[in-house]
């Protein structure tokens, strides 16, 4: 991934200076932590300025990919700040199994109605998120749980957006201030198509496998039983190479999906429920 646009220092220093404000005047947090760079970077400023008073949970679900989980692992133990493994389990909610536009907000429910009391019995003040500026603008229905249940964002506070939250992040030597953008693997199934832990653990077992194949931003999305993979658009070349296409569509047809596609227009938020046009 290319580096993000590099502000003076005099900027990214005002844009954290913002944030350590913030966070210090909370005196102690549970943050919600997911192992993607907005979480990371709260967690890092709320440890550097508050210590112990910053405790990281994560949940865990069969919505969450194994691989994320080891990340969050990983960075937690870089930044030196406790976390609290929270197991949850969506597929209990026949809503959420029915994967309506309500799904997002009644995931985030769940979560927030656990954290809440969590934070309480932890005598931690206040929960945050890593919410940014940029996500405001957003088909975000997890935001407004966030508020329901008093969520806070910090870096929306300190008036950050993603460009932002990465140059701080790599300022600050994170190691994963340049990892690409990840989702809830639910995300992958078209909406309205039931969600279960097969098609989830099947989605998983695809994009590992481009993973392993070096691709960094993938998804690979399933529209009843049918794989479309997107990778990034710096990717797409080496995706639609001859032999790495042959080898793609050979290896997720085995894994059980019916069909195969490579998507030439690549990697687009939300892109599962929008038509697209597709190339075998």
């Amino acid at each position: 991934m290319s580096s993000p646009p590099r502000n003076d220092v005099g900027t990214e220093a005002l844009a954290l200076d913002r944030l350590r404000t913030i966070l210090g005047d909370m005196g102690s947090v549970l943050v919600a932590f997911s192992g993607g760079v907005d979480s990371t970077l709260v967690l890092k400023v709320g440890h550097d300025v508050l210590g112990a008073r910053a405790v990281a949970v994560t949940a865990v679900s069969p919505t969450f990919p194994a691989v994320e989980l080891a990340l969050s692992q990983t960075l937690c133990a870089e930044i030196g700040a406790r976390q609290i493994i929270h197991e949850t389990d969506q597929l209990r909610d026949s809503e959420f199994v029915m994967n309506t536009a309500s799904r997002c907000y009644r995931c985030k429910t769940d979560l927030y109605s656990a954290l809440v009391p969590m934070a309480a019995r932890l005598r931690l003040a206040v929960v945050v998120n890593g919410a940014h500026c940029d996500d405001l603008g957003d088909d975000r229905p997890g935001l407004q749980a966030a508020r329901e249940y008093g969520v806070r964002s910090p870096l929306v506070e300190a008036g950050m957006g993603k460009a932002a939250v990465r140059a701080a992040a790599r300022w600050l030597g994170l190691s994963n201030w340049d990892k690409p953008a990840a989702a809830c693997l639910s995300s992958r199934i078209a909406r309205g198509e039931a969600i279960t832990v097969e098609r989830l653990r099947l989605v998983e077992a695809a994009e590992a496998l481009l993973f392993h194949e070096g691709f960094r931003q993938v998804r690979v999305r399933d529209h009843g039983g049918n794989a479309r993979v997107e990778v990034g658009q710096d990717e797409l070349a080496r995706l639609f190479e001859p032999a790495m296409r042959d080898q793609i569509t050979i290896k997720l047809a085995a894994l059980g999906f019916a069909t195969v596609t490579l998507d030439p227009n690549g990697y687009r938020p939300g892109s599962t429920n929008q038509a697209s046009v597709l190339y075998l």
